[in-house]
């Protein structure tokens, strides 16, 4: 992965402040996620919002409540874990540690479909973790002009960092497989007048997945589909707070429930939703109307597609919303229970 101080249009957006009314907000972040226990810094944290905030709104920011309304969604917990390993806090990568070094393992076990003794499976969960830290170590050393950025810096708390680190080692395990397609075998002669293809290195971290547009069209027709299968009133409480962004008070008023109702019910859509989704996607599609049969994803491709999904700013949710009300769900969908 390049780092991002080489691409210009990233580092304008780094150095872009947030607006001052914001700070109040940052700093209720700051105290709620206990990252004094990281010895995490508030301009660090705050560095991390900003980079999150830039990259969903990358043109200029929005009014103050819809900026509010973002920076309090994100998982801001799993951010500040992830700004303290990235300037090395060792609290901090114990923590980390701690708590995630036995689920790469799991997670990398489900990838690769394998037990998890399997070596591989240690194998592909230790890599990461190697990587990770091993940018942590070098940085300590290294003067601000030798730093290297660490991948943590790329982890923008739009997702939990659970998924997140599940999809960076979907991503690491396609490369593997790419980088093993991209030459043919040493063993094998080159055929006369050809020189022999010399192995390409595999395409290092999420932004560089040349199939990023294809998962992502793959998840919105999904979740389009999904959509159109909801029952209406699940529907209205999803588009009222994600398409419309209202309150949970009044999306009570508007349908006629207690707020703590409409709490209890989007969070069960949301968990049927992703339930569907993910089997649309393991499913695939038929050929229809002459379009391209699309086939089924495996567990590292439905877990980029989620994780694409949920940092990319571009899926149109009022279109999906407005797909899903005229569509008539097809009868396998009907059928479907997550």
């Amino acid at each position: 992965m390049p780092p991002a101080r080489n691409n210009p249009q990233e580092q304008v957006r780094r150095e872009r402040p947030l607006p001052e009314a914001s700070r109040a907000c940052l700093r209720e972040l700051f105290t709620e996620c206990g990252a004094a226990r990281w010895q995490l810094p508030f301009r660090v944290f705050e560095a991390a919002l900003t980079r999150s905030a830039a990259k969903r709104f990358p043109e200029a920011w929005p009014a103050p409540a819809a900026l509010r309304e973002y920076l309090l969604r994100l998982h801001s917990k799993d951010l500040a874990l992830a700004a303290a390993c990235a300037e090395g806090s060792e609290p901090a990568w114990e923590e980390f540690v701690s708590r995630y070094g036995s689920y790469l393992r799991r997670s990398a076990a489900a990838i690769l479909r394998a037990a998890a003794s399997d070596p591989r499976t240690s194998e592909l969960a230790d890599s990461l973790l190697s990587d990770l830290y091993g940018v942590h170590s070098r940085a300590r050393e290294a003067t601000p002009a030798q730093k290297v950025d660490s991948l943590f810096r790329y982890f923008h708390g739009r997702s939990s960092l659970n998924t997140w680190l599940r999809a960076v080692l979907a991503q690491r395990h396609i490369d593997q497989i790419r980088s093993r397609k991209r030459f043919d075998s040493l063993d094998e002669e080159p055929a006369p007048g050809h020189s022999r293809r010399v192995p390409e290195p595999a395409t290092a971290g999420l932004a560089a997945d040349p199939r990023r547009g294809e998962y992502l069209r793959r998840f919105s027709e999904a979740l389009a589909g999904a959509l159109g299968a909801l029952d209406e009133r699940d529907r209205t409480r999803l588009e009222l707070y994600y398409a419309e962004e209202r309150t949970l008070a009044e999306i009570g008023r508007a349908i006629g429930e207690h707020e703590s109702s409409v709490s209890r019910n989007l969070e069960r859509v949301r968990k049927e939703l992703r339930a569907t989704v993910e089997g649309l996607l393991r499913a695939g599609k038929a050929s229809a109307n002459g379009g391209p049969a699309s086939p089924g994803m495996d567990d590292a491709q439905v877990a980029l597609s989620l994780q694409y999904a949920a940092e990319d700013a571009a899926i149109d949710l009022d279109q999906l919303f407005g797909a899903a009300k005229l569509q008539n769900a097809p009868g396998p969908l009907r059928r479907m229970k997550p």
